[in-house]
């Protein structure tokens, strides 16, 4: 017999069950405050859903004691008890999936993983606002489940990185979608609208209800992290007004005024001697004023702190509090604020209502994303739950991503696609070919599953070979005679060289443009020994000088795969074995070894023919390029024809033109000068006729350029001024409309930042044809 079950024991099992309960709920339980059995706090205002938020805000700020408000103004919100307000953390990513970083996210329950989508650069590379807005959605679907799960501390991921790509060498730029401010700006819009839960043209959320929110950074004109001497914490920018409005401020302008962000981050830099999150003109004046944003307004981590400790801008760490929160920022990442604020007001240096209009704007959100209304699992997205994340469905638009987004840049006598009955073994060769990890790229998580790129060929050509061929990518060594001896032995051989997180990613810029290390060298030896033409995969997020392979008649086919996330490895295989036709195109241009000597610290974007500065992107950079903005190849041909444009003479009468001026600037026209009623009069149908000219049906994005007849420095030498994604069978043709509207599209900014239209002769570009489009005065 046993002994018998005292009631010490039944006690102690009692306790103990109703602890493990207690575990098990709270490591459930999504923070939210309000909870409808509270009676005390129920009874608030600011718990009442059905009192607009702005006055639910009010009753709740006015009743924080100062220390409970100061408290509030860092990313680690912590809880007020007695009013029943839950603990918020607000730093959490999701730049390209659920991301591991910041201070948010656990991967410690029932949720071990999310997708992961290819990094952003390859995204773009699609040109498909559709796909962005999608992907978008799931991302922010992905982390309710996760919030809904207890896993997830705050519902605010910090993205999308809307900087421009302006200088090759920047380690960040993988997280962009690229060079082109009207595309980057689209990408924007199309990802704030999906996270958010709004529709794809927007206006769905007119009750301001969230289902996450994202936070368009870093604002702005922080396109350089580590580069020699020069660091983001103390670069000061030297920014022209032209510049600024017609290329840095752009996408944010997007993102505000047609996405409906609810968060900006202002980045570390200054900008012409101010540091961005002290700056009032830019923060309220521009963001607030001018283009109505409506959110709060949050530091790059510790960015107030660098104020007074790095920049020497603020004498005293309350100068830095003070200067952040009077110029409109609204939540520091990191603790200056907690630490200084009450002594900047003790000083007299900021003011409590300050502190007020921060907590009403940090409040809102928090309202707005459902977190005041009792249980969010009881109430709008509290249905989404942890089936959602990894689903069949995500993971198959990862893939979609990853096949479309991939570029093919060379593809001589028609190496590619491969036969998959035909080709009898393959030799892998690159450091890593055998790893999944360096497929996500940064502010990654943790993907639903793990498959190399030599797994994925794998399982195409079971007789597969594999050699590092280098040490580590930077390639400070390479046994170039035992990869050499696996190429002569097998039928075909795929290189996979490039970069990795080691050699570009946030706080590390580039110092050289070409492949690192004997990548070089280790591949010209492979292409004389290999018994075929090779296949050159370059995995980078910053386009690499390739000059050599692409001139390499024994290089047969080069393409770019970016960092292509989780489906990267199935897609590379579907296109190299022809079960997809590759489409993308290069959404930033790649520059030669050359370009190295401009100085990343030079901020101007327009060439200056006297001094031999080329300029930057291809609107502006006149100098050599190993590949264009907007190229790629497929295993198809598309012709393009004009089919109708409904006016090709725009007539801009009784307006003020801006003369020529000594220093050779063009005959403009400016934009605020023109009325409504003349800018949609001006407002031109294109019609342009795509075929598919080839055998095997595919998917491209058909890019519509404008080009002034001018050679001006001040003008673009081409401007994006629309695309979209056509998807045609074998010899299927098709009509794709353009609404060109002259009052955005034909503008530029003069010295002054104002936006103009420049007189004379346009010409609309698609592919190799133009046609003609002229502006008079």
């Amino acid at each position: 017999m046993g002994h018998p079950i005292t009631d010490e024991v039944v006690t102690f099992i009692f306790f103990f069950l109703s602890y493990m309960l207690f575990i098990s709920t709270e490591s459930t339980q999504p923070p939210f405050s309000c909870d409808s059995s509270n009676s005390v706090t129920n009874s608030f205002p600011f718990c009442n859903n059905s009192l607009p938020i702005p006055q639910r805000v009010h009753d709740l700020v006015s009743r924080l004691t100062l220390d409970e408000k100061i408290l509030q103004l860092v990313n680690a919100a912590p809880e007020i008890p007695r009013l029943g307000i839950s603990a918020y953390e607000w730093w959490s990513e999701g730049l390209h999936g659920v991301s591991r970083h910041g201070k948010g996210t656990l991967f410690n329950g029932t949720i071990k993983a999310a997708t992961m989508f290819p990094q952003i650069i390859l995204t773009a590379s699609t040109f498909d606002e559709n796909l962005w807005y999608r992907i978008a959605q799931a991302i922010g679907k992905e982390a309710r489940a996760v919030y809904n799960a207890g896993q997830l501390k705050g519902m605010t991921l910090w993205a999308p990185n809307i900087n421009i790509f302006r200088d090759p060498r920047w380690g960040r730029g993988q997280e962009t979608p690229g060079e082109d401010p009207m595309m980057v700006g689209k990408y924007g819009v199309a990802y704030v609208r999906g996270l958010q839960g709004d529709s794809f043209e927007g206006g769905k959320l007119q009750d301001g209800h969230l289902q996450a929110s994202a936070c368009c950074k870093h604002f702005i004109a922080q396109d350089l992290d580590n580069w020699y001497n020069f660091s983001r914490y103390t670069f000061d920018a030297h920014v022209m007004k032209q510049d600024l409005a017609d290329s840095y401020e752009p996408p944010f302008k997007s993102c505000v005024e047609q996405g409906k962000a609810s968060s900006l981050m202002c980045a570390y830099n200054l900008v012409n001697g101010i540091p961005n999150c002290a700056n009032f003109d830019l923060l309220t004046t521009t963001a607030r004023e001018q283009w109505g944003f409506q959110g709060y307004i949050v530091s790059d981590c510790d960015a107030v702190a660098i104020m007074h400790t790095h920049q020497g801008y603020a004498k005293e760490p309350e100068d830095a509090v003070a200067a952040t929160l009077r110029a409109g920022m609204d939540v520091n990442c990191g603790s200056y604020l907690k630490s200084y604020t009450k002594s900047a007001l003790e000083k007299q240096k900021v003011k409590e209502s300050d502190i007020d209009r921060a907590l009403h704007n940090l409040f809102s959100i928090r309202m707005r994303l459902g977190l005041f209304n009792g249980d969010p699992k009881k109430l709008e997205y509290g249905d989404i739950s942890s089936v959602e994340v990894c689903s069949q469905e995500h993971r198959a638009l990862a893939l979609e991503a990853a096949r479309n987004g991939i570029v093919l840049l060379k593809n001589s006598a028609k190496l590619l696609p491969l036969s998959k009955i035909k080709t009898t073994s393959l030799a892998v060769i690159g450091p890593k070919a055998n790893d999944s990890e360096v497929l996500l790229g940064n502010y990654e998580g943790y993907p639903c599953k793990n498959v190399t790129l030599l797994q994925g060929l794998q399982e195409y050509v079971k007789n597969t070979t594999y050699h590092p061929g280098c040490n580590f990518v930077n390639c400070t060594s390479a046994a170039i005679d035992e990869a050499v001896d696996i190429a002569k032995k097998a039928d075909y051989v795929v290189l996979i060289m490039g970069l990795d997180q080691t050699l570009e990613r946030e706080k590390l810029d580039r110092t050289e443009l070409g492949l690192p290390g004997m990548q070089e060298s280790l591949i010209t030896a492979i292409v004389q020994a290999a018994p075929k033409p090779v296949i050159l995969v370059l995995m980078c997020g910053g386009p690499v000088d390739v000059s050599f392979a692409k001139e390499n008649q024994n290089i047969g086919a080069i393409l770019w795969v970016g960092y292509p996330g989780e489906g990267g490895a199935t897609a590379l295989a579907e296109i190299l074995f022809g079960e997809h036709n590759p489409g993308g195109k290069l959404p930033v241009t790649w520059y030669p070894k050359e370009f190295n000597k401009i100085s990343m610290t030079d901020m101007r974007m327009r060439p200056l023919s006297s001094t031999g500065y080329p300029g930057r992107t291809y609107r502006f950079y006149n100098g050599p390029k190993v590949f264009e903005f907007g190229y790629g190849l497929s295993y198809t041909d598309y012709s393009y024809a004009f089919v109708s444009v409904n006016q090709d003479k725009l007539h801009f009468k009784n307006l003020k033109v801006n003369k020529a001026t000594e220093n050779g600037s063009a005959l403009s026209i400016d934009v605020s000068d023109v009325g409504s009623e003349v800018c949609n009069n001006a407002m031109i149908a294109v019609k342009v006729a795509v075929k598919n000219q080839g055998e095997m049906a595919g998917k491209h994005p058909l890019l519509l350029f404008l080009r002034h007849s001018s050679t001006m420095d001040e003008i673009p030498r081409k401007t994006l001024i629309g695309f979209k994604s056509v998807n045609l069978e074998a010899r299927e043709s098709t009509h794709i409309a353009f609404d060109v509207k002259p009052c955005e599209h034909f503008t530029r900014a003069n010295r002054y930042g104002s936006l103009v239209i420049d007189e004379g002769k346009y010409f609309l570009l698609v592919g190799d044809k133009e046609y003609p489009v002229t502006v008079f005065g």
